[in-house]
C-alpha cells in the first residue's frame, strides 16, 4: 500500500502533462521552444543551429540572470523583443544568421555590460539606434549583411573599447563620422558595400592599432589622409569609390582602380 501512495503523485503529474502539455509547473520557470528554464539559475541560453523557427518569445526577458545568449544559425524571424533590454547582466548576444527583421529596439542601450553584439546576416532595417553608444564595454559589433539605412550614429564614437566594427553590406549613407577616430583600440574597421559619401576623415589616422580598413564599394570622394601610411601592416580596401590623387605612398594600384578617378580634375 505504501508503494501505491508513492506512485499517485507521479500519475497525477503524468496525466497533467497529457492534458496541458509540457508547460512549466514551477512558477520560477519559463518555457522557451518547448523547454523550461529556471528564472533564477539560468545563466546561458545556447541554442545555435538547431532549427528554431518563429519569433523570439518575450518571455526570454524573464531570465534576468542570463550572461550569454546564442541563438545563431537558425530560422528565427520577427523583431528582437524589447524585453531583451531587461537582461542587464548580458555579456554575449549572438543572433547572427537568422531571418530577424525590423529595427533594433532602443532598449538595447540598457545592456551596458555587453561585450559582443552579433546581429549580422539577418534582415534588419531602419537606422542604427543612437542608444548603441551606451554600450561602453562593447568590443565586437557585427551588423553586416543587413538592410540598415541612414547615417552611422555619432554615438558610435563613444564605444572606445571596440576591437572590431563591421557595418558592411548595408544601405548606410552620409559621411563617415570623424568621431570614429576616438576608437583607438580598433583592430578592424569594415564599412564596405554601403552608400557612404564625402571624404575619409583625417581622424582615422588616430587608429594606430588598425590592421584592416575596408571602405571599398561606397561613394567616397576627395583625397586619402596621408597619415594612413603610418600604420604598419595595414590591409586596405578602397576601390570602387571616387578618391582622387595624389595618393599616399602605401596605396597601390590594387587599392585604387583606374575607373575610380575618371571624375577627378
Amino acid at each position: 500500500m505504501i508503494i501505491q501512495y508513492i506512485r499517485i503523485p507521479v500519475l497525477i503529474l503524468y496525466f497533467f502533462t497529457l492534458l496541458f502539455g509540457a508547460d512549466c509547473i514551477n512558477s520560477l520557470e519559463v518555457k522557451l521552444w518547448g523547454e523550461c528554464y529556471n528564472i533564477q539559475t539560468t545563466t546561458k541560453l545556447h541554442l545555435s543551429g538547431i532549427g528554431l523557427e518563429g519569433e523570439i518569445p518575450i518571455e526570454i526577458g524573464s531570465l534576468r540572470n542570463l550572461y550569454s545568449i546564442d541563438l545563431s544559425n537558425n530560422q528565427l524571424s520577427g523583431k528582437i523583443p524589447s524585453e531583451i533590454g531587461g537582461l542587464i547582466n548580458l555579456f554575449f548576444l549572438y543572433l547572427q544568421d537568422n531571418q530577424l527583421s525590423g529595427d533594433i529596439p532602443f532598449e538595447i542601450g540598457n545592456l551596458t555590460n555587453l561585450n559582443r553584439l552579433f546581429l549580422s546576416g539577418n534582415k534588419f532595417f531602419g537606422r542604427i539606434p543612437v542608444e548603441i553608444g551606451n554600450l561602453k564595454k562593447l568590443e565586437y559589433l557585427y551588423l553586416f549583411k543587413n538592410r540598415f539605412s541612414g547615417e552611422i550614429p555619432k554615438s558610435i564614437g563613444d564605444l572606445t573599447e571596440l576591437f572590431k566594427l563591421d557595418l558592411s553590406s548595408n544601405q548606410l549613407s552620409g559621411e563617415i563620422p570623424s568621431i570614429i577616430g576616438n576608437l583607438t583600440k580598433l583592430n578592424s574597421l569594415r564599412l564596405f558595400n554601403n552608400q557612404l559619401v564625402g571624404e575619409i576623415p583625417s581622424s582615422i589616422n588616430n587608429l594606430v592599432e588598425l590592421e584592416f580598413l575596408f571602405l571599398h564599394k561606397n561613394q567616397l570622394s576627395g583625397g586619402i589622409p596621408p597619415g594612413i601610411c603610418n600604420q604598419e601592416n595595414l590591409n586596405i580596401g578602397l576601390e570602387n569609390n571616387q578618391l582622387c590623387p595624389p595618393y599616399p605612398t602605401c596605396i597601390s594600384d590594387t587599392n585604387i582602380k583606374s575607373q575610380d578617378i575618371l571624375h577627378c580634375p
